[in-house]
């Protein structure tokens, strides 16, 4: 199980290790890919590259975006997932990485589950 807490915002988060450090992560349940990660971790993470795709962002505004494939621990094992790189600092978890798992999130508790269930 991957637990995490929401921020003073109400945003859920948990914390990933990515290239060998734990790093805040947004659980972005509007974001339908696996992982959004900040230009600076490219270079630690040996990405390859998958292909080109469409992304409609939040204002319908569509961008074509590479996608790179990189393997993470995610709950105890290594995950091969798909990313995108953009400027910023932001890293989002999208719901393609929550196939088999079932998202609690607790707005008075202010917590954050995320229960493999498959």
């Amino acid at each position: 199980m991957i637990t995490g807490t929401l921020t003073a915002e109400g945003t859920p988060i948990i914390e990933l290790l990515i290239a060998g450090q734990s790093w805040t992560t947004i659980v972005d349940t509007g974001f339908d890919g696996h992982l959004e990660l900040p230009d600076t971790l490219r270079g630690q993470l040996n990405p390859v590259y998958v292909g080109n795709t469409l992304s409609e962002l939040a204002a319908g505004q569509v961008i074509e975006e590479q996608v790179f494939e990189v393997v993470i621990p995610f709950d105890g094992q290594e995950v091969r997932a798909h990313v995108t790189f953009v400027p910023g600092t932001d890293i989002l978890l999208g719901t393609a990485m929550l196939g088999s798992y079932r998202l609690e999130i607790d707005f008075p508790r202010q917590t954050v589950e995320l229960e493999r269930v498959a």
